[in-house]
């Protein structure tokens, strides 16, 4: 199977989920990167990052156009993401590859734990307070394992900030792109030394697959598509800690 297809295929499921789900981006792609397409798991993590803030920024604009963006509350939740975030990015070439993956596969189960979960119902009144501690626990993840956010922001905007579940989904992906640009901007120093004859086509074939979540989104209920992607994630969570011990 050719390196091309490979690309294609992954940027195009990477694309569907957060098209749809508003998250879930980076977690298929920094495994996609490292197993079939053979990248190390330091420039997977960066790889991502290109890819998602790429993909996000697409997302965000069609979803911004149906009104579902709190930008408020996302640049509050972003906001104080940031720091942790490049904090993160800073540390993270000091992880020892088996760590960074192990703990990849650890935050993995933890978000599919939580999409599995039944969704809490939302306040009518956003909690700024929770918003900034939720988004700084966010940031330092991002940083660390170079994951946008999404499917742990979602949760976090249903649940303890207390938006509704379309609002948050969008609002997520502003979040994602505050976050990614922000990780990125302390690994800037070796996108360059990206293979983009690999990357280029997966973020293409990511940016198109965001538009079609979207559409999807749009035909299923989000608890059917939260549902099956949270058992996908944590499939892969048991294969990735699973490669990490062994």
């Amino acid at each position: 199977m050719s390196v091309l297809f490979l690309a294609l295929t992954a940027g195009a499921l990477v694309g569907l989920a957060l098209g749809a789900l508003g998250g879930g981006g980076s977690v298929l792609a920094v495994p996609a990167l490292i197993y079939p397409l053979g990248l190390t798991p330091a420039a997977a993590t960066t790889a991502s990052l290109v890819i998602v803030t790429l993909t996000s920024v697409t997302a965000l604009a069609a979803h911004a156009r149906d009104g579902q963006v709190r930008w408020r509350t996302g640049l509050l939740f972003a906001a104080a993401g940031i720091g942790p975030a490049m904090l993160g990015g800073a540390l993270a070439a000091r992880v020892p590859a088996a760590l960074l993956t192990a703990a990849f596969a650890g935050v993995a189960a933890v978000a599919a734990v939580h999409m599995l979960r039944t969704t809490p119902e939302p306040v009518a009144r956003v909690r700024p307070g929770r918003a900034v501690a939720a988004g700084a626990g966010l940031g330092g993840v991002t940083g660390v394992l170079g994951v946008g956010g999404g499917f742990l922001a979602v949760p976090a905007l249903v649940g303890v900030v207390g938006l509704r579940m379309r609002a948050a989904v969008g609002t997520s992906l502003l979040v994602i792109t505050v976050n990614s640009l922000a990780a990125l901007a302390t690994r800037a120093g070796t996108v360059g030394a990206l293979d983009w004859t690999v990357i280029g086509p997966f973020a293409g074939a990511a940016i198109l697959g965001a538009r079609d979540g979207k559409r999807l989104a749009a035909k299923v209920s989000g608890g059917t598509l939260q549902r099956a992607f949270a058992l996908v994630l944590l499939a892969l969570a048991v294969f990735m800690l699973a490669e990490a011990v062994l």
